[in-house]
């Protein structure tokens, strides 16, 4: 049975991985508005991702024999400056989700849950992944931003992406 600290946490959790989902969905439809379509594909894949996050801990809970709760979703940002402030955020944005998964690791080490800290290491490691592919493309960002041309290169190979399903366990 899963702890009650520990399932309250993870369902917190839930809703921050589905808000993720809601903001790269915004981030996404501001990116089609400005015509970086390539750039628009790659977040709506991001999306998908964390969708497929939010569900891996949906199922953990169930199989731990705990109950999913599901919350409100506070509505996202829909403005952004341009294409660097809109990854730029979303940067900001994992290195927040990632404060949020140590804290949640910490109530499961807290609790003397060592199943649900071995599931979490998989996000742990996830979130080191999101950081560097955000800061990285922030990189990219700022040293093309004057360079149409370039830009418009970067924006075609980020709309080839393809959705890979996550196997979470």
């Amino acid at each position: 049975m899963l702890n009650q600290n520990v399932e309250k946490a993870i369902n917190n959790q839930i809703n921050a991985e589905l808000y993720s989902e809601y903001l790269y969905l915004s981030m996404s439809a501001y990116l089609k508005s400005i015509n970086m379509n390539g750039c628009a594909a790659w977040m709506n894949i991001q999306a998908q991702e964390e969708r497929a996050h939010a569900m891996g801990m949906f199922d953990y809970i169930i199989r731990r024999g705990g109950k999913v709760v599901l919350e409100a979703i506070e509505k996202p940002q829909t403005e952004w400056k341009d294409v660097v402030d809109v990854f730029s955020s979303a940067l900001k944005h994992e290195e927040l989700v990632t404060s949020k998964i140590n804290a949640l690791a910490n109530v499961a080490q807290e609790n003397s849950d060592r199943a649900t800290s071995l599931f979490l290491n998989w996000y742990i490691t996830e979130q080191v992944e999101e950081e560097e592919n955000f800061n990285d493309l922030v990189s990219q960002l700022n040293m093309l931003k004057n360079d149409s041309s370039a830009l418009y290169a970067l924006d075609k190979e980020l709309g080839a992406r393809q959705f890979v399903a996550p196997i979470i366990k």
